[in-house]
């Protein structure tokens, strides 16, 4: 069975607000949800902020619908950047699960997917993409194992945003033949993909195995490039030795 995950909801102050969205990702099928805390160095002087813990959202999480596990919650960092100096890492971008980059120069596209530290490279949706796409930067992206992203709620809001959502993201389709990703079920927008000239087997990929290689390549990011992981084995109950037979027999026979 596919497990669903949608890793881009926006954080909110309003803390009831964003416990609805992530009980209602639930009651939807997603297995996996990211807390995007999204930072635009550019305006106001922003500064990375301290993620939230996700317990404190939660007494108890709610339970995946069709499963019996509770959903997971992740953090998110999203610069979006205009100039080179707006990415810079530091050890508060360790303080995320996932980081993601919104390039808005064709220069800083082609050094996010060449050599930006990042897990995910955004594509503009609201507004018309400022430069084409290059065969070589993409390649070196999908290469480094880094997955690009559509962000499709401006789509659904607004039908001109729906225009160059779907223009950008086919010209991105057209380059990299295909694997990209207010909420909405797993299978509407797998059938969203297919808008955006996605196969059926990626655009259903685009919402689960896709966001799990995400996730292996923030897991990596933070262990050493992967050199070094470790996990625990869970500990299995011991079988208790059976007797011989001729022994056991006796027994019986007793």
């Amino acid at each position: 069975m596919s497990v669903f995950m949608d890793l881009n909801i926006i954080s909110s102050n309003d803390k009831n607000r964003l416990k609805s969205i992530i009980e209602t990702a639930a009651h939807l099928g997603y297995s996996t949800v990211a807390i995007n805390y999204v930072v635009e160095p550019q305006q106001k002087k922003q500064e990375i902020p301290k993620p939230q813990s996700v317990s404190d959202i939660f007494d108890k999480f709610p339970i995946v619908q069709g499963k019996s596990s509770p959903i997971k919650v992740l953090n998110r960092l999203t610069i979006i950047a205009s100039d080179a100096s707006h990415f810079r890492p530091t050890n508060e971008y360790k303080s995320f699960d996932l980081v993601a980059v919104y390039p808005k120069t064709e220069k800083l596209f082609h050094a996010a997917c060449m050599t930006f530290d990042v897990d995910i490279i955004c594509i503009a949706v609201a507004e018309k993409q400022p430069f084409h796409f290059k065969r070589a930067p993409v390649n070196g992206a999908i290469d480094r194992g880094v997955f690009f992203e559509t962000c499709y709620a401006a789509a659904i809001r607004d039908t001109t945003m729906r225009r160059y959502t779907i223009a950008n993201a086919i010209s991105l389709m057209e380059v990299c033949k295909g694997k990209p990703l207010e909420l909405r079920g797993p299978y509407d927008i797998a059938n969203l993909g297919l808008v955006f000239s996605l196969s059926e087997g990626d655009a259903k990929g685009a919402v689960s195995t896709n966001c799990r290689s995400v996730l292996l390549h923030g897991e990596t990011r933070a262990t050493a490039s992967g050199v070094v992981y470790t996990m625990k084995k869970p500990k299995t109950p011991q079988k208790q030795e059976e007797s011989p037979v001729s022994k056991k027999a006796k027994t019986e026979l007793a």
